[in-house]
């Protein structure tokens, strides 16, 4: 079992010999199915030292349209370290426990009734919806079939599991949202992590002009990326560094100071999209019943607001699957175009959680058998 990371980016990948510090099996039926499997678990909200591995998960059985996927490298992305934190508990308390996990590389290891576009032992990558309660941190997960393609030839299982969460919320943006295309200028406010540089690369491949902030280590990779100007926001005033005006904006910080930046800087008619909506965070503090009518309110009030002051179009916006999207973000990556870097990789000896206190305090380790 291992992890891969960049920065805000951690990557475990799930050695299923029984290697060190493993000595569990799946369970399989007499019909050859798998009914349960290792799986680390999160039973209640709280730090690393929650989290448990269990042996013997149970596997349900798979509807018409979902997969079963050997997983061979799972990431733990910043969504996940949150949850297990308690973000979303208004959504996820009443369901826990929980197994939380995004992105996953792996192997076909079954098919629903109605799949038709893969086939068993194939390799694959994919990710889930940021509200799936049973993850990719297991030997064995489930997606549907519009979740997975196939694993791009050019990449690893571990350089893989790094690229499909991010890539596609970074799709969902530019290309859903904004509809950018070639020509146009786009600015990414905060392109140093695994979002905002997959929003570059995207981008670059489409043709657009990008610029992006970011800190100071990541200017050199960031412009090697594709961007044609990277602003250090830790030394530079973004508003009198960065020139022109722009078709659209991602705010991958979307704090209230990145949001008056990144609106001031687009043209009319542009698009300014945040990862940090309040939707989350309101419902937790105010329970459903309130908290979602509020946040749908707080989003309505400010895409008015913003379109008469500035004539722009303000969304939050988050990972949903796409095949298309995912399609094209495989083909990019096995023509080079697109890439998350891994970092460093260390064999795991002990239990995931005391792993995951390691990588959450670093932010940028890896671990694999």
């Amino acid at each position: 079992m291992g992890i891969v990371s960049m920065r805000r980016r951690i990557s475990l990948s799930l050695s299923l010999s029984d290697s060190v510090g493993w000595d569990w099996k799946s369970k399989v039926s007499q019909r050859g199915i798998v009914t349960s499997c290792r799986a680390v678990v999160l039973p209640r909200f709280g730090g690393p030292e929650v989290l448990e591995v269990r042996p013997n998960v149970e596997v349900p059985d798979l509807k018409p349209n979902e997969v079963l996927v050997r997983a061979r490298a799972v990431s733990v992305n910043p969504l996940d370290t949150r949850m297990r934190s308690g973000y979303g508990r208004s959504i996820f308390e009443p369901l826990l426990p929980l197994i939380l996990g995004r992105d996953i590389s792996g192997e076909v290891a079954a098919l629903g009734a109605s799949v038709r576009s893969l086939i068993v032992g194939q390799e694959v990558f994919g990710a889930l919806h940021p509200t799936a309660i049973r993850g990719t941190y297991a030997d064995y997960a489930i997606l549907s079939e519009d979740e997975l393609a196939p694993k791009p030839v050019a990449v690893t299982h571990v350089e893989a599991s790094a690229i499909p969460f991010a890539a596609l919320t970074a799709w969902r943006a530019i290309k859903s949202t904004a509809r950018i295309s070639e020509g146009q200028r786009l600015l990414v406010i905060g392109g140093g992590g695994a979002v905002g540089f997959a929003a570059i690369q995207l981008s670059v491949a489409a043709g657009c002009h990008v610029t992006t902030t970011c800190g100071s280590q990541s200017i050199d990779r960031l412009l090697a990326a594709g961007a044609e100007q990277a602003v250090d926001y830790t030394a530079e005033d973004l508003e009198l560094a960065i020139k022109g005006n722009f078709d659209a904006v991602l705010d991958t910080i979307g704090v209230p100071e990145t949001e008056r930046v990144g609106i001031n800087l687009l043209k009319r008619g542009g698009h300014y999209m945040t990862l940090q909506g309040e939707a989350a965070s309101l419902t937790d503090r105010y329970g459903l019943a309130v908290g979602l009518p509020l946040a749908t309110a707080v989003l309505l009030k400010k895409q008015i607001q913003y379109r008469c002051s500035h004539g722009i179009e303000y969304c939050w916006t988050f990972m949903r699957a796409d095949s298309e999207g995912l399609d094209e973000i495989r083909n990019l990556t096995e023509a080079g175009k697109l890439k998350i870097p891994v970092e460093k990789t260390f064999p795991i000896v002990q239990e995931f959680k005391i792993l995951w206190a390691e990588t959450c305090i670093c932010g940028c380790q890896s671990v694999n058998v």
